[in-house]
């Protein structure tokens, strides 16, 4: 069972990113740069978290956050036509901070790593 969930949930990721690409046409997601970064769906695959990457300042994050639950319903109903699944899994955007955690973390070895090349010098 654990694998066709895995199945299910990479589908959808992919289907979900091409939807908010190309089917998706509120400005408020054409604004800061979308990525979806995972799936996680329920065993019964009745719910599916979408998580999502957001490039862009708080302002931006919060306002494209807002403007996928205004599409949930839209993208739900793209996933329902799409799948060929017995039940179309609820949908829940999350956002997920894990690039931005990583990118900031390879800012501070770099700064790190800087420092101690200063060092080094005298």
């Amino acid at each position: 069972m654990a694998l066709r969930v895995e199945r299910v949930a990479e589908q959808m990721k992919k289907e979900i990113a091409q939807i908010l690409r190309d089917e998706l046409k509120d400005p408020r997601l054409e604004a800061g740069l979308v990525t979806v970064t995972g799936v996680e769906l329920s065993n019964d695959l009745h719910y599916a978290k979408v998580y999502v990457s957001i490039y862009g300042d708080e302002a931006q994050k919060s306002e494209v956050m807002e403007g996928l639950a205004r599409a949930t319903s839209f993208v739900r109903r793209e996933i329902g036509q799409r799948l060929s699944l017995r039940y179309t899994p609820e949908i829940t955007f999350k956002f997920d901070a894990s690039i931005e955690h990583g990118d900031h973390i390879n800012r501070l070895l770099a700064r790190v790593k800087a420092e101690e090349q200063g060092h080094d010098g005298h």
